[in-house]
């Protein structure tokens, strides 16, 4: 199969950009709505969903905008800068629809004929699915479904009792379900990232059609070079994107507010050396985890669209500069929150809320110190033992 960069005209981006930055002064003016209520709201949501936001990576021959790995990431940092649970919610829901991609073309149309479709999904510990005659009888219980408030439809990933794949371990298949299906259970008591919803949910002997599912794992059968980057890299770049641009606007929130700070005693809190060395050094580590992040991504966007496969190093660069992201965001945001003083630890400063955002981010998977070790390994000629590129 060959896989060809996908000729578009300039403008589309450049409109689509546009439209991101006027969302984001909606957005911003209601960032402690989001966070308070735990969901973005519906006339906040709605508007972006019409505006093809939750199906930027579905691809055009199903109504989709198919962006180039690199768009995203810059609509992604836009919006991350204004609220970091809409941002979570944009990359964990569309990076979730390149399923579109690899699932049957029927259910595909089906999933997608509705405009304003998005999905929602969550890890299981528990779950667990039965072929029955034309379909399965699916139990469990899945977690962390972000964004499943405004979804549509959830996608429960199972392993089908007593099947096994082409590397003998369990065949696990996506069910889709519709939301209305499925009991969704309030766990998300959180103190960051609140906005998205991350809510559970579970099902109970639910009969799920045949069709209505797919095997996960199985090449794309769409042949833009979007689809050969693996989700895991996917959603690990789009979520270090967005602690970047957390990091980018904590920082300029305390350059907005140094001006007018003074901490007891002393003088103008810009005026302060001790805050002229923090900015500076906050600059620097932030800049060049930027750097390494968006030095990786288009080498990995290059070797899709030019080679129609992705090298192992590409892989690795992509995981190891995404971690790395995210740790560095996490320091920079220290370094914020310390030089902000008193008058930043109540839930009404942004800064505050943009620390705990930061650090809900560097708990999740993406942003473990483990995936340093796999980096080592595979510099040092191992093999990683964590296989997931």
């Amino acid at each position: 199969m060959v896989y060809v960069k996908r000729k578009k005209s300039p403008p589309d981006i450049e409109i689509l950009r546009a439209k991101a930055q006027a969302h984001c002064i909606e957005i911003s003016s209601r960032s402690a709505e989001i966070n308070e209520g735990r969901e973005i709201p519906n006339d906040l949501i709605d508007p972006m969903i019409s505006d093809g936001f939750f199906r930027l990576l579905v691809p055009i021959s199903l109504g989709g905008f198919e962006l180039d790995h690199i768009d995203f990431l810059n609509l992604l940092e836009i919006v991350s800068e204004t609220d970091a649970s809409v941002a979570w919610c944009l990359n964990q829901n569309n990076v979730l629809s390149t399923l579109s991609a690899f699932m049957p073309r029927p259910l595909a149309k089906y999933v997608w004929a509705d405009p304003k479709v998005v999905l929602s999904n969550g890890q299981s510990t528990n779950a667990e699915c039965i072929s029955e005659g034309s379909g399965y009888q699916l139990n469990g219980t899945w977690h962390f479904s972000s964004g499943s408030r405004h979804a549509g439809w959830v996608v429960a990933l199972t392993p089908v009792a007593g099947r096994k794949s082409n590397n003998n371990l369990p065949e696990m298949r996506n069910m889709l379900i519709p939301k209305d299906q499925v009991r969704l259970v309030d766990v998300w008591d959180v103190n960051g990232l609140k906005g998205t919803g991350s809510f559970s949910f579970e099902v109970k002997d639910l009969y799920v059609p045949e069709a209505k599912s797919f095997i996960e794992g199985r090449p794309p059968v769409e042949s833009g070079p979007l689809y050969l980057i693996p989700k895991t890299l996917l959603f690990c770049s789009g979520f270090a994107t967005i602690a970047l641009g957390v990091a980018r606007s904590a920082i300029d929130t305390l350059i907005e507010f140094s001006r007018s700070k003074t901490p007891q005693d002393q003088t103008n809190l810009k005026e302060q050396p001790f805050t002229h060395r923090g900015v500076g050094s906050a600059e620097a580590i932030l800049r060049s985890a930027r750097s390494y992040l968006r030095e990786s991504a288009n080498s990995i966007w290059e070797s899709a669209v030019q080679d129609g496969e992705i090298s192992m190093d590409n892989r690795i660069n992509l995981r190891l500069s995404s971690t790395h992201a995210i740790r560095e965001s996490l320091r920079v945001m220290d370094m914020v929150y310390t030089l902000g003083g008193s008058s930043v630890i109540f839930e009404s400063s942004p800064i505050q809320r943009k620390f705990q955002d930061v650090r809900v981010i560097s708990q999740q998977i993406q942003g473990r110190l483990s995936h340093y070790d796999t980096a080592g390994q595979y510099f040092l000629g191992l093999t990683p033992k964590d296989g997931r590129f």
